[in-house]
């Protein structure tokens, strides 16, 4: 099932392809990953501004279905948006929808990113970096308006 230590690209029974899972908090085997990603309802969305709303993310996603809840990802320490969040449908079908014909758009001026999720946990809306942020922003070299300029060593030095 898995090879090389990474999860084996996963297939729904609506041929949209499930993307290998990120999550390395998950607490469970692959096989549990794998099995909650094929019946799965809820994506990781990515690559958002800080500046983006939930209503933004509503109006957006809402064209793939009816959105159970949205999740806005947080600075821990601010509680401000990080550029991240989960959108949970009520119905699969409507997910691989959002999967097959939102990821790679754009919204707010950037190219935003979809993901299966194995589903959403009280405490995964929080930024993982020391900072409080997203891991990434923390190690980004570039200057970058949208997610809140020069990344957090950058801005240290």
């Amino acid at each position: 099932m898995c090879s090389g230590g990474t999860l084996s690209i996963l297939r729904s029974d609506s041929y949209v392809d499930l993307s290998q899972y990120r999550d390395q908090h998950f607490r469970g085997t692959r096989y549990d990953q794998e099995r909650l990603l094929r019946k799965s309802c809820t994506l990781y969305v990515g690559n958002l501004s800080f500046y983006t709303t939930e209503e933004q993310i509503q109006e957006l996603f809402g064209k793939s279905g009816d959105i159970k809840k949205i999740i806005m990802g947080l600075d821990k320490v601010k509680k401000t948006a990080c550029g991240f969040c989960f959108v949970e449908y009520y119905a699969r079908g409507d997910a691989e929808n959002a999967m097959r014909y939102i990821n790679g758009t754009r919204l707010d001026d950037r190219i935003i990113r979809t993901d299966w999720d194995a589903g959403f946990k009280e405490g995964r809306q929080y930024g993982r970096g020391r900072s409080g942020g997203q891991v990434r922003d923390e190690y980004r070299q570039d200057y970058d308006a949208g997610r809140g300029g020069y990344g957090k060593t950058v801005q240290c030095q």
